[in-house]
């Protein structure tokens, strides 16, 4: 079985990995995205894909921006049997789907057709999803909409983030990559077709989709502040300052007659459950209930508990958030 692999990020690899120590399995070709320029030395870094192809002594790797006809007529010279696409952020054109007899498999995070397109682990955490996965699917012209060949299932646990739920999930899922490519090579699957009725979009976030809106409810920011990790971060200006969240909770129950945003502290009383209210919990009044802080990073500081941080910013409840 000739491999061509798609992917860029950390998620990729156990993937690739996978495919790199497969039976009867060779990984002619790797595509991947360019370098980019990292630091502040503005250094060009290598994508986690290329660092591990090159580990493995892959010699053919192609980094395009966009898929062209030249990148394409090199991938068809190394005779490919399939293609496998983990995060590649390429659009793959219906000429390069071509050149590959046992088609193109792509695996996905999400239970699709839920989350379609790109952020889909943020977006399952950002909707309170109870669960995700990964889908390995046929690729077709439209994205993520191509037919099932498999899925699994994880919980999403009330303390994951982006970061570990993709890890879990990046896993499990070239797991399930790994046990069905021998089979559809084999002609062992029958693909399944999306129910298009069910799908939802996603969108890929931007760097201003970390701002914190205080209005909105502590639910709904807590949710956001895991799913906003590891990128963008969930963030809020502080005496016109940079203010990054790391971890917070939700207090949904929790009234104040104060201005959303506003920085309280919660003091545990006899009337209060223990189990909901922390003593002294530092607390940030939201348009429903209230967000308890854990961690936070002041610009330019490293990241602190709240209980450290009060430590050095004595004035901190009371003031306000932008």
């Amino acid at each position: 079985m000739r491999i061509v692999f798609f992917g860029s990020p950390n998620f990729a690899l156990p993937s690739l990995s996978k495919c790199l120590n497969l039976d009867n399995a060779e990984v002619v070709a790797i595509v991947t995205q360019p370098d980019r320029r990292q630091g502040r030395k503005s250094q060009l870094v290598p994508t986690p894909v290329k660092s591990m192809a090159i580990k493995y002594g892959i010699t053919n790797i192609f980094q395009p921006s966009t898929i062209t006809t030249d990148i394409i007529e090199k991938l068809s010279q190394l005779k490919p049997d399939i293609g496998i696409v983990v995060a590649s952020g390429h659009i793959l054109p219906e000429q390069l789907l071509a050149i590959f007899p046992n088609d193109v498999l792509n695996l996905h995070g999400s239970l699709l057709p839920k989350h379609r397109g790109a952020s889909a682990v943020a977006n399952a955490i950002i909707m309170g999803d109870s669960e995700s996965g990964a889908t390995i699917m046929k690729i077709v012209k439209e994205v993520d909409a191509g037919p099932i060949l498999g899925q699994i299932r994880t919980p999403i646990l009330i303390t994951d983030t982006t970061s570990s739920l993709s890890e879990k999930i990046a896993n499990i899922g070239s797991d399930l990559l790994i046990e069905i490519l021998p089979k559809w090579i084999n002609g062992e699957i029958q693909p399944k077709k999306q129910n298009d009725q069910l799908a939802t979009n996603t969108k890929k976030l931007k760097k201003s989709d970390g701002r914190i809106n205080w209005y909105d409810s502590s639910n709904n920011i807590a949710l956001a502040v895991r799913a906003l990790n590891p990128w963008p971060l969930a963030n809020t200006i502080y005496k016109q300052q940079l203010f990054v969240i790391h971890q917070a909770w939700s207090i949904p129950d929790y009234y104040s007659e104060e201005k959303p945003g506003t920085i309280i502290e919660i003091i545990q009383n006899n009337n209060q459950n223990s189990a909901i209210f922390l003593k002294n919990t530092i607390a940030v009044v939201c348009g429903e209930g209230a967000l308890g802080l854990i961690e936070i990073q002041r610009s330019g500081k490293k990241i602190q508990s709240i209980k450290d941080y009060l430590n050095g910013d004595r004035s901190f409840v009371g003031s306000n958030f932008d």
